[in-house]
């Protein structure tokens, strides 16, 4: 999952989560009520047969992760994938993709420039170097598992993970 949802306007929210099935040649009934069963649970349903611009940005972002859990891949990878949205919708996406990751049971890589992103949502932050990039260190990250990401970033915890991490972004310089 990118930093754009790189959805295609002239098709709607359903066949755009049908995509990389039909791409893959792997759209059965099948996987087709599994994707239709998906949009219901995250609350896009009622808007499958809408385009992408009718959509909130949030929404988008939604219909996007829908799109790569229907292809039942072992990790995710989630480049920068709040990066196109405000503030506060990014806070609230993330505590969404968040808590769909969690139930879907996936192992996801987060890549972010946002201390705050990497802290709220991650259970481990791997902290680079400058070029070459090589793993400075790993700092764990350990938050009950039953709280949300805006539940995390309100702990008393998350100032010290946050401080940590930008003491090793810092050290590099």
């Amino acid at each position: 999952m990118l930093q754009h949802d790189h959805l295609f306007e002239w098709r709607t929210i359903e066949k755009n989560v049908l995509l990389g099935l039909e791409i893959q040649n792997k759209l059965t009934p099948e996987t087709k009520e599994m994707a239709l069963d998906m949009l219901k649970t995250y609350g896009l349903y009622k808007f499958k047969d809408s385009r992408p611009s009718q959509l909130s940005g949030g929404m988008r972002q939604r219909a996007a992760l829908i799109r790569t859990l229907v292809l039942k891949p072992e990790i995710l990878l989630l480049d920068e994938p709040f990066s196109a949205l405000d503030y506060q919708t990014r806070l609230t996406v993330g505590d969404d993709i968040g808590a769909i990751i969690k139930k879907e049971g996936k192992t996801a890589i987060l890549v972010t420039h946002d201390l705050s992103e990497a802290v709220s949502l991650g259970s481990q932050v791997l902290v680079l170097s400058k070029r070459p990039a090589t793993i400075q260190t790993v700092v764990d990250i350990d938050f009950p598992h039953n709280i949300s990401a805006l539940e995390r970033r309100n702990s008393p915890e998350f100032k010290n993970y946050f401080n940590r991490i930008w003491k090793e972004l810092n050290e590099d310089e």
